[in-house]
């Protein structure tokens, strides 16, 4: 039996505000990734660099991503409806399944592109405009990635989680085409630009990965970490009338969690006095877990029933 109507999702700044954080951070990836591809574009025609070509590439890829996680961002802010009763929160999940598919394909064709090059080196030319692009562009992606980081605390956000960690990235890819152009420039190891460019190919793959894991977690409703988990059952049991409880099944959805238990209770009680008490235990996981929606099945104890397992 439920406990009645959900108690409202509430969090520290408010609904409407995480909202506006979010999609204020999926502006300024839009913004940011638009502009360095045009700085980068201009140092890459002067330089002919195989690393500043990357990280264009890299960037190109990024504004892809971050207009989808825009889109996707918008959907999942639409509040739940008739046809959708548990909110619209996955799209941030199949945006970041989108944005680990570009990512592959980016850092796939980079590494095509450097090995090309390894076997016909070809000499960086004006390596000073292609170094101060790229401090220019760390930068810039460090600003970006310190305000998504704080919209993420703020919203748990998963599709801004996943920009934030390729984006994060190309601060340490942007760091490294420096790098790569000092030693190309001032030493004349012209081989040193595509095993870089190599190196930042399986960097983005890697990151890839990273995303398209995190998406599937939530696609596939995966259990949230053992120490909630533990924390949940042990608030449960705080309450002096709760006996045990059983069958504690939790996912998340965007920024909204899902948490359902079965409390086992004295089966002397009143049906007001066990609905009272799995009122109390709510209220208490709500306060571990303001943006979940908590599901109570109140059981009297000792009875046997053939429950489904769900391990």
């Amino acid at each position: 039996m439920d406990t009645g109507t959900p108690v409202p999702v509430t969090t520290p700044v408010g609904a409407q505000a995480h909202g506006r954080l979010m999609r204020l951070a999926t502006y300024a990836s839009t913004a940011t990734a638009a502009l360095l591809i045009a700085v980068k574009l201009a140092a890459w025609a002067a330089t002919g660099s195989m690393a500043l070509l990357s990280t264009l590439i890299d960037s190109a890829l990024d504004l892809a991503a971050s207009i989808l996680n825009l889109m996707a961002v918008r959907q999942a802010l639409v509040p739940a409806d008739r046809e959708h009763r548990f909110g619209h929160g996955k799209a941030e999940a199949l945006a970041g399944l989108g944005q680990a598919a570009f990512i592959v394909g980016s850092g796939g064709l980079l590494l095509v592109e450097a090995g090309g090059r390894l076997a016909n080196p070809t000499p960086v030319t004006h390596g000073d405009w292609g170094i101060a692009v790229m401090v220019f562009s760390i930068l810039a992606t460090a600003g970006l990635v310190k305000f998504q980081r704080y919209v993420v605390g703020r919203t748990g956000s998963v599709a801004i989680s996943a920009d934030s960690l390729h984006y994060a990235g190309d601060v340490m890819i942007n760091g490294s085409v420096i790098v790569s152009l000092l030693l190309a420039g001032g030493t004349g190891w012209e081989a040193a630009d595509p095993l870089f460019a190599i190196g930042i190919g399986g960097w983005l793959l890697y990151n890839a990965w990273q995303i398209a894991r995190a998406s599937l977690d939530t696609l596939m409703d995966r259990e949230m970490p053992d120490g909630d988990r533990e924390r949940i059952r042990a608030i449960a049991r705080a309450h002096p009338e709760v006996l045990n409880l059983h069958d504690l099944r939790t996912r998340t959805s965007g920024r909204q969690g899902f948490i359902q238990l079965h409390l086992e209770l004295s089966a002397e009680l009143t049906l007001i006095h066990a609905h009272r008490i799995a009122d109390d235990v709510e209220k208490a996981i709500l306060a571990e877990f303001p943006t979940h929606e908590v599901i109570i099945h109140e059981d009297p104890a000792g009875l046997r029933e053939n429950h489904p397992s769900f391990g």
